[in-house]
């Protein structure tokens, strides 16, 4: 423990990051800008041959920080015999859900199975990836103690929830506050010493579980307060009321009060995923997450809900959906981003698809319509114009980026379908849903 204690603090450790993506890619960043000598190691040969060419794959991080960092050392790697190099492993993969909606740890598990076999004394393993409070103690720690190494004594080993939150330029790496939970006081110890030297603050707790949950109950209080706004926005609607109206009027209150805003439904790796591996661990202690589970139900029914409306919306000008052209804008999760991980955008084109309608997209920040696990469209991104738009029978507003031209496509669109709220004036051609 001295000497991984000594070479953290002084910057002569190696940190290796494990997956290179949205949460990898910042980590290694910001370690490098710091002075320490960081080895990326991912399964995906095109990230790092791209990454070793100083080039960028997402968006928001531009070419010329990775360029800067080749330059001060880093290096990108498919080859997981470099382990042994590394004094500090963090474990940056991705949990998704299986098609039964239950945790896929496939990636957690190759992973570690991928290193076991490089681990050394004098290492800490940190997993970051969002998961179910045991997924440390269940899947890492025998397979860090099966070369004989023993947790605590001579590797360490601790969970550590990311917290990236892409495109929002108001945090990076640095400013946001780290939870650390180590599966030995020992382990605790050293994992603050990896982190602090990067992150302005350190939050320790008791265990990795605890750790576990803290990441799960973040974004369980988002997805169940969107599932409100989501369920008080159909409410509303029938009435006559605008939710977004309500919603900014509540939120001038300064005590006891966070604003959500309702959307056509959740996307992200974090917010559509957590709460269903929480559900899913809590079966195994013989509990049932009904007001979790209520809201993945009002929150997944979304896009559903913004088919209707689009449906309404057509029939009103004596229109089926079937035939028609529909315009969907903004196909990544959230506004000013190209992260497409769950995007509700994608399944409301699907649906539209499956009714028979003809369904294009327009995003500035997906130019083409990228490869992805469960969904396929071969289309780029049209170039939004007063003919183009004109040329739609409807479009639908699926992601508010702020490039869009809000005044051209009210002008000139013969229905719009807002999901988010962006039109707050009536218009004849605006359809809130």
């Amino acid at each position: 423990m001295d000497m991984i204690l000594s070479r953290l603090k002084a910057k002569q450790a190696c940190i290796g990051i494990v997956g290179l993506g949205y949460v990898g890619l910042p980590l290694m960043l910001r370690y490098n800008a710091i002075g320490y000598r960081v080895l990326g190691l991912d399964i995906d040969s095109g990230k790092v041959e791209k990454l070793n060419a100083g080039c960028t794959y997402i968006e928001h991080i531009p070419s010329e920080h990775v360029a800067r960092a080749r330059a001060n050392g880093f290096e990108a790697t498919t080859d997981f015999s470099r382990v042994v190099e590394c004094d500090a492993l963090i474990l940056c993969v991705p949990t998704p859900l299986n098609k039964y909606r239950e945790p896929d740890m496939s990636f957690v598990v190759s992973t570690a199975d991928a290193i076991k076999p490089y681990l050394r004394a004098g290492q800490v393993v940190s997993l970051e990836s969002t998961t179910y409070p045991g997924t440390t103690e269940e899947e890492l720690l025998p397979r860090v103690q099966e070369g004989g190494l023993k947790v605590g004594e001579d590797i360490f080993l601790v969970y550590s929830p990311e917290r990236e939150d892409p495109g929002n330029p108001n945090f990076e790496t640095r400013t946001i506050p780290k939870v650390v939970g180590g599966h030995t006081p020992q382990c605790l110890q050293v994992g603050i010493a990896l982190y602090e030297q990067a992150i302005d603050e350190v939050v320790p707790v008791s265990s990795t579980k605890a750790a576990e949950m803290t990441k799960l109950l973040e974004n369980i209080h988002r997805a169940v307060n969107i599932g409100l706004v989501n369920e008080m926005k159909i409410v509303a609607d029938r009435m006559g009321i605008d939710i977004f109206e309500v919603v900014d009027a509540a939120a001038t209150k300064p005590f006891g009060f966070t604003p959500y805003y309702p959307g056509p439904g959740l996307g992200g790796h974090c917010i559509p995923i957590d709460p269903f591996y929480l559900t899913w661990k809590a079966r195994e202690y013989g509990l049932h997450t009904r007001f979790i589970e209520l809201s993945g139900e009002v929150n997944k029914a979304m896009p559903d809900y913004v088919l209707g409306k689009l449906m309404d919306g057509l029939n009103d000008q004596g229109l089926a959906l079937k035939g028609s052209r529909v315009l969907v804008l903004g196909i990544a999760y959230k506004k000013n981003v190209d992260d497409m991980r769950e995007s509700p955008s994608v399944e409301i084109m699907e649906l539209i698809e499956a009714k028979g309608g003809k369904v294009a997209y327009s995003d500035p920040h997906v130019p083409a319509f990228p490869k992805m696990r469960e969904h396929h469209f071969e289309l780029t991104s049209e170039v939004l114009t007063a003919e183009n738009l004109a040329s739609f029978d409807a479009v639908v507003l699926a992601t508010d980026h702020d490039r869009f031209d809000y005044d051209l496509i009210l002008r000139h669109a013969r229905l719009v379908v807002d999901s988010r709220g962006k039109y707050r004036a009536p218009a004849a051609n605006v359809i809130k849903a």
